[in-house]
């Protein structure tokens, strides 16, 4: 009930507003007020089946379709409004229809790049946990790299592991360009030498992989205690102003100072296991170990364990 001004009929304030109808009338003596009222409820857009009554408005845009999800499509149902089957003569004619409308979405080979390249993505989405705001960045730095014709002559699966790790290095995500690699069956080295294009053409500014993320998915994998993590991330802000790792695998730094917070806190683990839980060699562990000993970062020897 919403209350307005007084009835021209019965001068009493009981003024009842029906959306369903659009009528404001009088709650005393019935009089029509007005039939043409402004809608003022939500806009319902359909999340689920159980929510189909409630469709009022299409999907979101979105940069992860290549249309943006502004054209119209055609749907696959052969009913009727009323829910009858159609004929097979309206039958033909509709496929007919959804040919063409297909053909005219995707008429220019831009278009076609963008309709393979996103497919691919909303199978990497599955493969990689990708969250909404990671596509939405990968979609925006893809068809960047489109415009700048980035695309022609290589591989789509290449271009798109590129975009998927510069987002994630731009949201912080520790997403390593290995675990793309694995995900896209594109070799590591093609990943890397994409993902330098993309920065030197698009002019890209990405922040450095923060140690912390890297230290906690390998001491989850590892099976490292909380009293190790701790201690991990202890030891690299006591060190940060001494730590020299630029150009260094952030991966292989993160494993060296768990390994050193392992020797601290009493846990025992072997280089192996935890080189293998980061994705790097023994080696490169041992290097990091020995560049934090020479700069003071950490005090303890280096154990050949």
């Amino acid at each position: 009930m919403q209350l307005s001004s007084l009835c021209s009929g019965c001068s009493k304030r009981a003024m009842i507003s029906d959306p369903e109808s659009g009528e404001i009338v009088c709650g005393s003596c019935g009089l029509v007020l007005s039939d043409r009222t402004m809608e003022t409820r939500a806009e319902w857009r359909n999340f689920g089946a159980e929510t189909a009554h409630r469709t009022r408005a299409g999907d979101p845009a979105s940069l992860a379709r290549h249309d943006m999800g502004l054209a119209t499509v055609i749907g696959r149902e052969n009913t009727d409004a009323r829910g009858s089957l159609l004929t097979a003569t309206v039958r033909s004619a509709i496929g007919r229809w959804r040919t063409w409308d297909s053909r005219g979405r995707s008429h220019s080979s831009s278009d076609r790049n963008l309709q393979k390249a996103f497919d691919e993505l909303n199978r990497l989405k599955t493969k990689l946990n990708l969250s909404g705001a990671m596509m939405e960045k990968t979609a925006y730095v893809y068809r960047k790299a489109n415009e700048r014709q980035l695309a022609r002559g290589r591989s789509i699966s290449s271009l798109l592991g590129a975009c998927v790790y510069v987002s994630c290095r731009e949201l912080g995500s520790s997403l390593s360009l290995k675990d793309i690699a694995e995900k896209t069956g594109v070799k590591r080295n093609d990943l890397a030498r994409m993902y330098r294009i993309i920065l030197l053409e698009l002019d890209l500014r990405v922040p450095v992989i923060d140690p912390v993320m890297c230290m906690i998915r390998i001491a989850n994998k590892a099976g490292l205690s909380e009293k190790t993590k701790r201690q991990a991330i202890r030891t690299m802000d006591d060190g940060a102003k001494k730590e020299k790792r630029a150009g260094k695998n952030p991966m292989g730094f993160a494993a060296s100072i768990l390994y050193q917070a392992c020797i601290t806190s009493g846990e025992n683990i072997n280089q192996r296991t935890l080189a293998e839980a980061a994705g790097v060699t023994e080696v490169t562990l041992r290097n990091r170990l020995r560049d934090f000993r020479q700069t003071g970062m950490i005090g303890c020897p280096v154990s050949q364990t």
